[in-house]
């Protein structure tokens, strides 16, 4: 069964379902507006014949049938949002094995692309059809943003991605869990007031809210002197009352009065400062909670991420019980008379404000790593989704030869099934420079695109789109998708030039990993006769360092450095023309181009061509 099969099957079983919540749903509407209805005419019934008492009880018989009535039926609606969010996700895992890129989510507005970044726009890893946005998942906007930084990382490291490799390989398989994950931070995330449309969720704001939030000095001094205050006052009483000592306690009594009222601003906010936090952390309970039920004995990466939730007494369960009991103790104050009255005996607000710092300081501790292990999660189920929608999709072997990479039926992650080609490729220290030439529209861009995403999905820890990938680790550096710039007063001409500049400057650096260029129609922007000189000089100063890569040109006169320089090599695209059109294979051939087609595709179109 395909992947495909295999959802269409879980969707049709989640849509029973919930024709069969809906059914429930609705019988539990109609008894309560019958509870509802019954109740009142009983009520109104027994109150004229048979007494008010009676009627009393009546009522809240009804009234407790009613409420039992109502907590099963909310049970079942949630359960039919839960329903109703899991297919969702089960909906957009098809969009993205589609590239149905109208039903993929958008997520929060995208980010304007880094400036200077070296692949990030001309990979097309961020923004409306990218990478990013195809692999990502994610319900909290930490989350997403965690992982589109592993995509845009300029500089890989082994040990790094080998442990995220890892843990994709491991919760690939394990659907049930990210699905579940993924369905209880939505549910989440709706739970605090969020619309239904897809946007993320910044959570880091309760971290925030707690580190503003946090008193400077400690409370503690004052409950200290408060209750030896109350503590006095209390001996002074009873001493006073067995006349071994005069009555000095209205005096004793006063001081710890004015003392409760000099200090009573430090615990003012208490009680809302309390129900704030204890509200936020009911939202992240439900999706603490099921990572602290984890049972993690056959998945060591998933228990070393998850390590955080099951710390002994430190767990979120733990933290909120210890907010609803100082909730409970702190609720006096709701009840002025008795407030007063125990107040007048001990300092009880400022002993349960004093515990609730400390609790806010355990938790302003522990939450940030709780966060971060949520995060690291959401990302890597990003990752592992991607895995798990794409089977035929291989975990790239990472060589410690430089300057290699060994591709095999090489694919674009982002292209449609039913038009893709997939390529071999090898770049190695007998091939360190590739020309590729080829005819317009043949796919030279692409391809650059194809090896550029794939070695970024490589460095991230995920899968890539290739039957067999093998290669080392480099640094990313593109000129593709060059622009010119009227804010900046930057022609394309010289927004080129900077940017070959800059990929130059980073080839040139000290550095341990080599530099893969992925260079497109290299000075384009100028004349034929200063675009081949140009091209020529930069190919050889590229040659002379450790950087290697592509360079795709329409220039035939460069496939020459293929006979003068030592390692550069002439790859090509090539097309036909098959009843009056054009036709491309897009299969990658060894050598340099043959032919050309922009007469060809002028005169199809009807341009005037001279013969």
């Amino acid at each position: 069964m395909t992947r495909l099969q295999q959802l269409d099957k879980q969707i049709a079983r989640l849509r029973r379902r919930e024709d069969v919540l809906n059914e429930i749903s609705r019988k539990y509407w109609n008894a309560r507006r019958i509870i509802f209805v019954c109740g009142a005419l009983l009520a109104l019934v027994f109150c004229s014949f048979s007494g008010s008492r009676l009627a009393w009880l009546v009522a809240i018989l009804i009234a407790l049938l009613f409420l039992g009535v109502t907590i099963f039926h909310n049970r079942v609606r949630d359960s039919i949002l839960r329903n109703s969010l899991l297919a969702e996700i089960k909906q957009f895992q098809i969009a993205r094995i589609h590239l149905d890129w109208d039903r993929i989510p958008h997520g929060d507005p995208a980010t304007p692309p880094s400036q200077g970044h070296p692949f990030e726009t001309d990979l097309d890893i961020t923004g409306e059809r990218s990478l990013h946005r195809l692999i990502d998942g994610a319900v909290t906007k930490e989350g997403s943003e965690r992982l589109k930084s592993w995509l845009l990382s300029v500089r890989p490291d082994t040990q790094l991605i080998k442990r995220r490799q890892a843990f994709v390989q491991e919760l690939k398989d394990h659907y049930i869990f990210r699905d579940k994950l993924q369905l209880l931070s939505a549910f989440a995330r709706i739970s605090t007031g969020q619309s239904r449309q897809r946007s993320l969720w910044n959570s880091s704001k309760l971290v925030d809210w707690i580190e503003r939030s946090h008193p400077k000095d400690s409370l503690l001094p004052t409950v200290v002197v408060l209750s030896v205050l109350a503590a006095l006052n209390i001996a002074c009483i009873l001493l006073a009352s067995f006349k071994i000592i005069p009555p000095i306690w209205p005096i004793v009594f006063l001081i710890y009065v004015g003392a409760m009222i000099i200090k009573q601003p430090r615990i003012a906010t208490a009680w809302d400062e309390l129900h704030e936090l204890e509200k936020t952390l009911t939202h992240f309970k439900v999706v603490f909670a099921y990572l602290e039920s984890r049972k993690c004995q056959n998945t060591p990466g998933l228990a070393e991420i998850c390590a955080p939730f099951m710390d002994k007494g430190k767990r979120p369960s733990t933290e909120i019980r210890r907010l609803g009991r100082l909730a409970a103790a702190l609720g006096l104050r709701t009840n002025p008379i008795l407030s007063l009255l125990v107040h007048a005996f001990v300092p009880w607000d400022f002993y349960f404000t004093h515990r609730l710092e400390l609790v806010k300081t355990e938790i302003a501790h522990q939450l940030p790593r709780w966060l971060d292990a949520w995060y690291e999660l959401e990302a890597l189920n990003s990752l592992a989704n991607f895995a798990y929608l794409n089977p035929h999709y291989v975990f790239p072997v990472l060589t410690p030869e430089m300057d290699h990479i060994a591709a095999r039926n090489l694919g674009h992650p982002l292209l449609k099934p039913e038009f893709k080609v997939c390529n071999d490729f090898d770049l190695d220290h007998a091939q360190r420079i590739v020309i590729l030439t080829g005819s317009n529209m043949a796919g030279k861009s692409t391809f650059l695109r194809t090896i550029g995403v794939n070695l970024v999905l490589a460095y991230a820890g995920a899968p890539v789109n290739a039957g067999q990938f093998q290669t080392s680790l480099f640094r990313i550096f593109t000129c593709i998708k060059v622009s010119d710039s009227v804010q900046d007063g930057l022609s394309y001409f010289y927004a080129e030039v900077k940017r070959l500049q800059a990929l130059l400057a980073a080839a040139e650096m000290d550095d341990s990993l080599p530099v893969l260029f992925l260079i497109d129609e290299i000075f384009r922007g100028t004349n034929s006769r200063e675009r081949l000189i140009g091209s020529r000089s930069y190919i050889r100063k590229l040659a002379q360092g450790r950087s290697v890569g592509l360079v795709a040109t329409h220039d035939l006169e460069l496939i020459k450095l293929g006979d003068e320089i030592d390692g550069v090599v002439n790859r090509h695209f090539r097309e036909e023309v098959r009843d009056g059109r054009m036709v491309f294979d897009y299969r990658l051939r060894s050598g340099p181009c043959p032919t050309t087609n922009a007469l060809t595709i002028m005169r199809l179109e009807g341009l005037p061509v001279e013969t």
